[in-house]
Parts: structure tokens; C-alpha cells; sequence
């Protein structure tokens, strides 16, 4: 318990109320990332899976690329490397990769997402920089 000042109570549904919040806010953000997702599929081009990930990185054809969280750690640094290399953006998406495949439309897990035309989506200028 944190040391308190005579005059104050003591709230023990701040913290609660905190990490709902938090909570709230992370699933919104989901719901958004999903959403552009969803567009860029659409109405954009991309490359589903870490071989052709890799091949549009070498290329420099990749505007953004989203890795899913349960992809191999080796996998994952190389992807970074490569992104870094080719000055591209990098998005670790929350969920694994069967949330990834779902947020893409697709019936089957999908580790890495690179966008090659995002299409009508704004999804490239609303990824924060990481």
C-alpha cells in the first residue's frame, strides 16, 4: 500500500478502474488496427507469410509490415533487420497468428503481414513509429 497524507481516503477501485481502462483502450485499438486491416486486404496489395515478407524487404517494395506475437524470435529479428535495412516500418501486432489471419480475412494463421499498397486505408500514417 503506497503511504497516504492525513487528509486523503484511500480509493480501492481507482486501481481497478485504472487497468479497465487500459484494458478498454488496448481492445479499441485492436478493433482499429483490425479494421485497417481489413481495408488494406480490400482494397490494397499485400503479401501474406514470412517467405514472401522477406522477398518484398529485399525488394523494397514493403511500405509496413505486421508481425504477429507468437512468431519464432530468430523469424522476428530477422524480419526487423531486414525492415531496418530498407527503412521500413514495423508493427508487432497483439494477438497471435491465428488474430492475424482472422483480422486479414483468411481462414488460416498468418505469422507476418507486408504491405506492398495500403490502398484506401491510412493504416501506414497511423502506425506509431516503433
Amino acid at each position: 500500500m503506497v503511504a497516504q497524507n492525513k487528509g486523503e481516503k484511500a480509493q480501492p477501485g481507482a486501481a481497478a478502474a485504472a487497468a479497465a481502462e487500459a484494458k478498454k483502450a488496448t481492445k479499441k485499438a485492436a478493433e482499429n488496427i483490425n479494421s485497417r486491416l481489413a481495408l488494406v486486404m480490400k482494397s490494397g496489395k499485400s503479401t501474406l507469410g514470412y517467405k514472401t515478407a522477406l522477398k518484398t524487404l529485399r525488394s523494397g517494395k514493403a511500405k509496413l509490415v505486421i508481425i504477429s506475437s507468437n512468431i519464432q524470435p530468430v523469424r522476428k529479428s530477422e524480419l526487423e533487420y531486414y525492415a531496418m535495412l530498407s527503412k521500413t516500418g514495423v508493427h508487432h501486432y497483439t494477438g497471435n497468428n491465428v488474430d492475424l489471419g482472422t483480422a486479414c480475412g483468411k481462414y488460416f494463421r498468418v505469422s507476418v503481414l507486408a504491405i506492398t499498397d495500403p490502398g484506401d486505408s491510412d493504416i501506414i500514417k497511423a502506425m506509431p513509429s516503433e
